[in-house]
This record gives structure tokens, sequence and C-alpha cells, in this order.
């Protein structure tokens, strides 16, 4: 997937059993697991991982940047599409 200026994307959906924090197309994710910060890009491979407390930031195409706080999830990277569990 691209942008209108054919640069990559990605889909992202962040969300809890009652609740979505956010779900849309981003360029990329930040977070931090057990082995330290980390970020996830448009073509990155097959991914899972389970998220310590961290601020989560998205940066989705429109231009913003979303911030996150995280207590405990799981991250489910594939085939550029990113999914982040809350509250797991």
């Amino acid at each position: 997937m691209t942008d209108e200026h054919g640069k990559p994307t990605m889909k992202v959906k962040v969300y809890a059993p009652f609740k979505a924090y956010f779900e849309g197309d981003a360029y990329s994710v930040s977070a931090v697991n057990d082995t330290g910060p980390f970020d996830i890009l448009p073509r990155h491979h097959n991914f899972l991982c389970m998220l310590v407390p961290c601020v989560l930031k998205v940066h989705a195409t429109d231009g913003t940047e979303r911030s996150i706080k995280v207590h405990r999830a799981l991250m489910h990277v594939k085939a550029d599409y990113v999914a982040v569990f809350m509250d797991v």
C-alpha cells in the first residue's frame, strides 16, 4: 500500500475489548518490548511480541502522531497490518 505520493503505508489498529484507540493508515509505529524500543515500518517481517509499559506512537498518514499509553499489550504484525491488542 502507498499514499498519494507513493510513500509506503500500512494499516494499524490499536484496540482494547471495549474501545478502539486508533484505526487507520500509518507510516510507522514505535513501541517498547523486553529487549527495548523498536519501530515497525511498512513491509516489516511478520512479528509478534508483548509490549511493556510504554507510550505507543503511531505516525499516521494524515500527518498526526498519536500517543497511546500502554500498560500491557500484544502486537501482531503481518502483511502491512499491525494489530495491537491492549489490556491482555
